[in-house]
């Protein structure tokens, strides 16, 4: 049997990551690790938060709940994944991607790292090089799939 880990958080249940699932569990026996880093929600935002002076109130950073809408995001991709049989687990990690996947591969051996991203344009993972610095750092064979919207 082969092992997957998937770093994914805006892209989970995206057409283009299950596909990529889905075409390892043809390939043979596949069991796969979601890991879903808690970002602070004020990152994801398209625009920056408002500013006091503009009227707005400043957001002040908020872990728990960031953990409790990741964890939301894991369950609902874990149910999705389940529900085509898909032999799958999962937990909500650090905020930084590396940590995050560090921290899980502490506990599990894998054969692959799966990294889900936004398209180039919009990805502040690929900006970061995560796929490369994941495979530097790990050694692992670090595949990168890319959303198109």
């Amino acid at each position: 049997m082969r092992h997957y880990l998937v770093v994914a958080y805006q892209t989970l249940g995206r057409r283009e990551l299950t596909e990529a699932i889905q075409e390892r569990t043809v390939a043979g026996p596949a069991d796969f690790w979601l890991v879903v880093p808690a970002t602070r929600l004020v990152e994801l935002a398209p625009l920056p938060p408002p500013m006091p002076t503009m009227g707005g109130v400043a957001s002040l950073p908020d872990p728990e709940h960031d953990r409790k809408v990741a964890q939301g995001r894991l369950d609902t991709a874990l149910q999705q994944l389940s529900a085509h049989a898909i032999q799958v687990g999962g937990e909500v990690g650090d905020a930084d991607p590396v940590r995050a996947v560090k921290h899980a591969l502490r506990r599990r051996q894998v054969d692959e790292i799966i990294v889900a991203t936004l398209p180039a344009h919009v990805s502040k993972w690929l900006r970061q090089d995560l796929p490369h610095r994941l495979e530097h750092h790990f050694h692992v064979p670090v595949t990168h799939v890319a959303s198109q919207a």
